[in-house]
């Protein structure tokens, strides 16, 4: 990704942040299948220290923290100053003591060598503007035979929580196709992509596992809208191109195109994303 490229996605995470501490407690339920099967593929378990790279406003560091508990700990980093103090607000909220924060990019992480017994990221390789720097940077604070594990979105056709808004935003805004250098959400969602450039990195023994899961949250249609189109930089600069009146249509569209995942006014929607587990050389 061109310095360019890198400044403009910064930008968007800056702007977006607000929003992310706005809907922590629905993107947290939303996205507890993923921290559980991070938490089982790394085999994070109580008296460890994490690292948490792209941890944004908390999750899923917070809750790793209280698997890692009493004598565990996590270090939660994310490069957007207003992400940090938002999962630091979260983590005082719930009382845990046992959680660290550092402003930092994923590629120049500010830590020794052979610092932590395990390292996760949750949807955040994807958006990583240099991932081999990224990946040979994480493996780098890994002790020897730590597990590394990461999560990335499957294929788009096969997550309606994105193609949804995607199909209607398109008939109003025209989307560029994802160049493969830049930070596309679905970057890494062909079978054995990110795998292969953890080898690149240095990984050892790894491995691959499709995750088969429901979005679920006891939010309405309405206020799955305002999520998505609060949280996406993306999506909210499209937005802003449009009349109030293209916008308001949008929003009836995505609205009843999505009735059919709102079973008794509450969010089920079915996803699938990749986790990538590898770990630090002997």
């Amino acid at each position: 990704m061109g310095a360019d490229q890198t400044k403009e996605a910064l930008r968007e995470w800056r702007e977006s942040a607000p929003y992310w501490r706005k809907h922590g407690p629905t993107i947290r339920a939303m996205f507890a299948p993923v921290t559980a099967a991070l938490i089982e593929e790394a085999g994070i378990v109580s008296g460890q220290r994490v690292l948490d790279v792209a941890g944004g406003a908390g999750e899923p560091s917070l809750t790793i923290a209280e698997v890692v508990r009493p004598s565990g700990s996590v270090t939660c980093t994310d490069p957007i100053g207003a992400m940090v103090h938002a999962a630091e607000d979260e983590a005082r909220r719930r009382g845990l003591t046992n959680v660290h924060f550092c402003k930092c990019p994923a590629d120049s992480l500010p830590f020794p060598d052979t610092s932590f017994d395990v390292v996760v990221s949750r949807l955040g390789v994807m958006f990583f503007p240099d991932p081999l720097a990224a990946l040979r940077e994480m493996l780098r604070v890994a002790k020897p035979a730590t597990p590394l594990s990461f999560a990335v979105w499957g294929k788009s056709e096969d997550n309606p929580f994105s193609y949804v808004v995607t199909n209607v935003v398109s008939r109003y805004v025209q989307t560029p196709p994802p160049r493969a250098a830049t930070n596309d959400a679905f970057r890494y969602a062909e079978p054995g992509k990110l795998a292969g450039v953890l080898k690149e990195a240095g990984a050892t023994k790894v491995r691959e596992r499709l995750l088969k899961f429901y979005i679920e949250a006891p939010i309405s249609p309405e206020e799955f809208w305002m999520l998505r189109s609060e949280t996406s930089g993306t999506l909210r600069d499209k937005l802003t191109t449009l009349s109030k009146e293209q916008r308001d249509e949008i929003a009836r569209e995505v609205l009843e195109a999505m009735r059919e995942f709102f079973p008794n006014n509450h969010l089920r929607i079915p996803a699938q994303m990749l986790i990538v587990t590898g770990h630090r050389l002997l």
